[in-house]
């Protein structure tokens, strides 16, 4: 498996900052092209939430050189596929045409980088607005549950804390969107100085640095990319908080603080998780949902961001079960793992499924060219392949029991989601 996932690339940065990854594989006939600018919700000040979000909707519409939509139009058109996404820590912009049409793929992320404020007006800038906050309704105040995630990072990292605020931004934030501000975020983050650029697939080394030096070497970089603080805090206290919402049927999230991704914990916690309630066959799963008939559904996982991890149980209660009981069942199941720790057969199972789903994960060549981007900005080393997936190799039994008896013996917040009837 070492010799598969071993790649060979060509890494140099320009003299903008910009960093330049090339990996080639001629097996078929596409490039993916992809950028990772290091900006997230964490890089916003209080009151000026949802920035990095709104460029996501910005960035297509349109630079100085390509007309308000067209960046969708002239992709497709080549026969591509395009998106982008943001998170706490980055925002990415990717795009995956055939091996001929490199050039225009690297012309349209070069113009949005170094062109996108000529075109930036205040109209844009209100129909974006009303896109994001018509998208947070959709996805989060008026969906069932959908409040759940920014509660937990609301009461769980402290309102110094750069992810204490959701990464759609806060409504009466997203209101008060000005143009000045938005302008100033984005010759702030940017920048080829605070991005890293993949180009993946179909290529000549030689050809593809020289085009990605025509394109992009001559935008200017930004003087200087503000640090993020990031304080310590433990959750003090076992707290609970009580949402209620238009549901069906009560859920509750039990979350510990635990390690960023790629600390020394996280392989063994995303383990944890994945032994404990990451499949049918899980422990919770078995317990609560096949053995007692209490949940609808079960889930636990380990949340890993760059700054700060988080260890999640979610439970959905069957009609007429009380979550009590099902969060007292939660620790009896808990408490025996810690105290007894995973069987054999169980770390075997999760190592084999977690091998496969990073094997199949890199089938594609956009998947690949986002994981060689990932790691070069958080590993500082694009080909983290081995690495990464030794990470899990190297978990075992005492591994487990240490991070269980360590992470879930500790003070967690509790969220609690009940049908809004039961406010009465």
């Amino acid at each position: 498996m070492s010799d598969i996932l071993k790649i060979n690339y060509k890494k140099f940065v320009l003299n903008n900052g910009l960093e330049v990854v090339l990996y080639k594989d001629n097996s078929l006939p596409l490039t993916a092209v992809n950028l990772w600018y290091k900006v997230g919700s964490a890089n916003e000040a209080p009151g000026k939430t949802g920035f990095a979000h709104l460029f996501e909707h910005m960035m297509f519409q349109g630079s100085r050189n390509v007309p308000k939509e067209k960046h969708f139009q002239y992709i497709q058109e080549a026969g591509g596929s395009l998106n982008g996404s943001t998170s706490l820590d980055r925002t990415n912009y990717y795009e995956t045409v055939p091996s001929d049409s490199l050039e225009l793929a690297l012309w349209l992320e070069s113009d949005r980088m170094g062109f996108l404020l000529p075109s930036l007006t205040e109209e844009k800038l209100q129909n974006q607005k009303d896109v994001v906050m018509n998208e947070r309704r959709q996805r989060c105040d008026n969906q069932p549950y959908g409040l759940a995630w920014e509660l937990i990072f609301k009461n769980v990292f402290p309102e110094n804390h750069p992810y204490h605020s959701p990464t759609i931004g806060w409504m009466e934030d997203i209101e008060k969107f000005n143009l000045d501000d938005v302008k100033q975020f984005f010759k702030t983050y940017y920048s080829p100085n605070n991005c890293s650029l993949v180009v993946a697939g179909n290529i000549e080394y030689s050809s593809a640095e020289k085009s990605v030096r025509k394109y992009f070497e001559e935008i200017n970089s930004s003087e200087t990319i503000p640090n993020v603080a990031i304080p310590e805090f433990e959750i003090k206290l076992n707290s609970e908080f009580v949402h209620y919402d238009n549901v069906q049927l009560p859920r509750i999230y039990l979350v510990w603080k635990s390690d960023k991704l790629y600390g020394i914990d996280d392989a063994s916690l995303d383990m944890t998780a994945d032994i404990l309630g990451g499949s049918k066959n899980s422990r919770l799963n078995k317990r609560l949902h096949f053995d007692l008939d209490l949940v609808q559904d079960v889930s636990c996982f380990q949340y890993s961001a760059n700054r700060e991890g988080l260890f999640v149980i979610v439970a959905t209660a069957k009609p007429g079960v009380s979550l009590d009981s099902i969060k007292a069942e939660i620790f009896n199941i808990l408490e025996k793992f810690k105290s007894a720790g995973p069987e054999q057969q169980e770390i075997l199972k999760s190592k084999n499924s977690n091998n496969s789903t990073f094997i199949y994960s890199l089938q594609k060549i956009d998947g690949l060219a986002d994981q060689i981007n990932g790691y070069n900005c958080t590993l500082e080393e694009p080909n983290s392949f081995i690495y990464d997936l030794e990470r899990y190799t190297l978990v075992n039994e005492e591994t487990i029991k240490f991070v269980s008896q360590n992470y879930l013996s500790k003070q967690f917040f509790e969220l609690r989601i009940v049908p809004k009837n039961e406010n009465k």
